[in-house]
C-alpha cells in the first residue's frame, strides 16, 4: 500500500533531518535519501547492499549519505527504523481489483477488520509524528492571518470545505478553494504576506495544488501543508508541514487522518486565539437558533 509510517520519535527525527538536508547532498546521495524517506521500513530490515540495489546507487553512496546527516555509518543510521512501515507501489487499479477478489471469496469480514485497523493506525501514526509546538505554531499563523485559504482538489476539496465551514463559525475571511468554475491559482492572485495557505494533496500529487503552493510561496504567504510523504513537494515548500498516514485496503488514500488532523488544528486555533473568538462562536450559533436553523428538542 502507498504509505510512509514511522512510529518511533527517533526515526521521525532522522527522517526530518534527512529531508531538511536533502538539497545539501550530492545527486547520488539525494537519490538514496529519497528512497529512504519513502521506504523507511526497508532500512530497518535490509543490508546496505540491499538498500543500495533498491535505490539504484552504490553501497558506499548509502554510507556517505548516513555520514552526511551525522551518523558514523549505515548500521548506526538504520538503528531507529525498526518500527517503520514500507511504502509500496500498488496502483489504484490493482487495489480495486484486489477488493473485488476479496468480495468474491466471501472475505468481507476480513476487509472490515482491515479497514478498522488501518483507520486507527493512520490516526495513531500521524499524531506520533506531531508535537504540541508544531501544532501551536501553525495555529498561531492561522489566527494572525488576514485571510486563510484552504486548498484541496478531488476528495480533499470536501475536506477543505468542511474545515473552512467549521472555522468560519469563529473566524472571518476563511475560504475553501478552488470554488466551482475557478482555478486555484487565480484564487490567491491578490494574496500576500498577511495571508496563509493550507494545502492538502497525497500521492499522486495534484499538479494544481503543487503549482498553487509554489505561487503562494513566491507571493510571501505562509504555507501549511498536509501530505503523505516527507518528500512531498508541498511538504518541502511548507513553513508548517504535517505528514499524514493514509494507508487503506481501499483503492484510494484514506481521509481519516486528514480530517482528524484538521479538527485538531482548529481546536488549537481556538485554544490559542484571543477571547473574541468565543464571542464570535456564541454569536454565530445564537443567530442560527434565532433563524430557526435547528429543530427544537422535544419537551
Amino acid at each position: 500500500m502507498n504509505d510512509t509510517d514511522v512510529s518511533q520519535a527517533a526515526s521521525t527525527a532522522v527522517l526530518d533531518r534527512l529531508s531538511a538536508e536533502l538539497d545539501e547532498l550530492t545527486p547520488e546521495a539525494q537519490k538514496a535519501a529519497r528512497y529512504v524517506l519513502e521506504n523507511p521500513r526497508d532500512v530497518g530490515v535490509s543490508t546496505v547492499r540491499e538498500i543500495a540495489e533498491a535505490a539504484q546507487v552504490k553501497p558506499n553512496t548509502i554510507v556517505r549519505m548516513a555520514r552526511q546527516v551525522g551518523f558514523q555509518g549505515y548500521e548506526d543510521f538504520r538503528q531507529p527504523f525498526r518500527e517503520a512501515l514500507r511504502r509500496g507501489e500498488v496502483s489504484f487499479t490493482e487495489r480495486a481489483e484486489w477488493l473485488q477478489s476479496v468480495a468474491a471469496q466471501g472475505g468481507l469480514g476480513s476487509l472490515l477488520a482491515e479497514m478498522v485497523e488501518s483507520a486507527l493506525n493512520n490516526i495513531e501514526e500521524t499524531f506520533a509524528r506531531i508535537d504540541e509546538s508544531t501544532l501551536r505554531a501553525a495555529a498561531e499563523a492561522i489566527w494572525r492571518a488576514r485571510r486563510v485559504y484552504v486548498l484541496g482538489v478531488g476528495v480533499n476539496n470536501a475536506n477543505a470545505q468542511n474545515f473552512a465551514y467549521l472555522a468560519s463559525t469563529g473566524m472571518v475571511e476563511f475560504h475553501a478553494i478552488p470554488r466551482a468554475g475557478a482555478a486555484a491559482a487565480d484564487e490567491i492572485v491578490w494574496a500576500d504576506v498577511r495571508d496563509v495557505l493550507i494545502a492538502i494533496t497525497c500521492h499522486p500529487y495534484r499538479t494544481e495544488v503543487v503549482e498553487t503552493v509554489r505561487l503562494a510561496k513566491e507571493q510571501g504567504l505562509a504555507i501549511i501543508a498536509l501530505s503523505d510523504s516527507p518528500v512531498s513537494p508541498i511538504i518541502r515548500a511548507a513553513d508548517h508541514g504535517f505528514v499524514l498516514s493514509v494507508d487503506t485496503p481501499q483503492f484510494f488514500p484514506s481521509s481519516v487522518s486528514t480530517i482528524a488532523l484538521l479538527e485538531t488544528l482548529l481546536s488549537f486555533v481556538i485554544a490559542t486565539a484571543s477571547p473574541e473568538i468565543v464571542e464570535r462562536v456564541e454569536a454565530f450559533h445564537t443567530r442560527r437558533h434565532a433563524l430557526g436553523f435547528y429543530q427544537d428538542d422535544p419537551k
